[in-house]
């Protein structure tokens, strides 16, 4: 049967001149997803600083993944003012093409 939950990752290439790009080259977040209600339980993220990580951990728990993604990244675009912006909106966007994929895989089967 497997587990109640997915993890999804995704990568972006963070903006050159800033530490996440001198630390680790890209952006990058993993996302626990429930199989069957599609709302993110947990995530991780490649930022720097612990205030970062847990105020973008805020942003996207709870989140139902199966939905459109535009008011989230609405959200981030309004309340998470970093140069990483962006790389963290693509990559966000990549996690959830890969979540919609899996999704219509799952309903082939």
């Amino acid at each position: 049967m497997g587990q109640p939950t997915l993890l999804i990752t995704a990568y972006a290439k963070a903006p050159q001149n800033t530490s996440m790009y001198e630390n680790y080259k890209y952006a990058g977040m993993v996302l626990e997803i429930h199989k069957e209600s599609h709302i993110i339980i947990n995530a991780e993220f490649t930022f720097l600083t612990t205030l970062a990580q847990d105020f973008f951990k805020r942003m996207v728990v709870g989140y139902d993944f199966s939905k459109d993604i535009n008011p989230l990244i609405e959200d981030i675009k309004t309340d998470f003012l970093a140069p990483s912006q962006q790389s963290v909106i693509v990559a966000l966007k990549v996690a959830h093409q890969r979540y919609k994929d899996s999704l219509e895989g799952r309903d082939k089967k």
